[in-house]
């Protein structure tokens, strides 16, 4: 588990937290914050034949994920998923901004729900090397310092179209009464078109479902923080029409209803 104070951040877009097992982010320095929102690092020492089960919600980005095994390219997510741990083992993840995104790949909408091996050699063996560190807080330094040297190397400046996918992705997280792409068109000051251009070349997501998965992680979140809040309000503070609308987000999405998950979760 997390060290006592973090901030509930540290969690979001997992629907089960006390499942994890040791698990930090680190955030990105700010010449490459237009590159990589953050670095995340799980580590975990599991009993022989036992399994944790992460699981996660969909998120609209990419991530370049470091294991010991190898360098994978993480798509867009559009459906709950998992990832279940056994023995010992880390992982370092890097969340691309939509900036960086076509460095890595120039169709990203044909990575939905799809993770698939990504030629790094260099940066596995630097990662690797720091995470064979005894000290828990070097380790996870010294690799989130070895990625931030390799994303120097590897990913150039952003240009101005590029930073517009940020300013969207930006826009869409922070704006919880935002919920039509005309709006988001609107206040960027751009076409709806080029929003479209901007979340299929950056994310490989319409925009529309980029909004309705932040807007999902954010109803998932105050479910799960706030039990004593009705799920009407929650659905009304975050722009859905009432709270049947949520509920057929959380179970087209999720599978099961937000009543069940704040149950489930408020007994992990």
């Amino acid at each position: 588990m997390a060290a006592a104070g973090e901030g509930e951040e540290q969690w979001r877009g997992t629907l089960y937290p006390a499942r994890l097992p040791s698990f930090r982010r680190i955030p990105a320095p700010a010449a490459l914050a237009d590159r990589v929102r953050w670095f995340w690092i799980p580590e975990w020492n599991l009993a022989p034949g036992r399994v944790s089960r992460q699981e996660l919600l969909p998120f609209p980005a990419l991530n370049l994920v470091v294991q010991p095994d190898g360098v994978t390219l993480s798509g867009p997510a559009t459906r709950r998923s998992f990832r279940d741990l056994s023995g010992r083992g880390w992982a370092l993840g890097l969340l691309l901004r939509p900036a960086a995104v076509p460095v890595f790949v120039q169709d990203p909408g044909s990575l939905r729900d799809v993770e698939i091996p990504f030629p790094a050699p260099d940066l596995l063996a630097a990662v690797s090397a720091a995470m064979a560190d005894d000290d828990d807080a070097s380790r996870r330094t010294a690799a989130a310092a070895a990625a931030v040297h390799w994303l120097e190397a590897q990913v150039p400046a952003p240009n101005a179209d590029a930073l517009l996918a940020n300013r969207l992705e930006d826009l869409i997280q922070s704006d919880q009464f935002l919920i039509r792409v005309a709006q988001a068109a609107e206040q960027l000051g751009v076409s709806v078109r080029t929003v479209q251009r901007l979340a299929r070349r950056h994310v490989g997501l319409p925009p529309l479902a980029m909004i309705r998965r932040y807007r999902l992680q954010e109803a998932a979140e105050r479910v799960r923080l706030d039990p004593t809040t009705p799920i009407a309000d929650i659905a009304a503070e975050l722009g859905y029409a009432d709270q049947a609308h949520l509920a057929a987000a959380f179970r087209e999405v999720l599978g099961f209803t937000a009543s069940s998950y704040r149950r489930s979760a408020g007994g992990t």
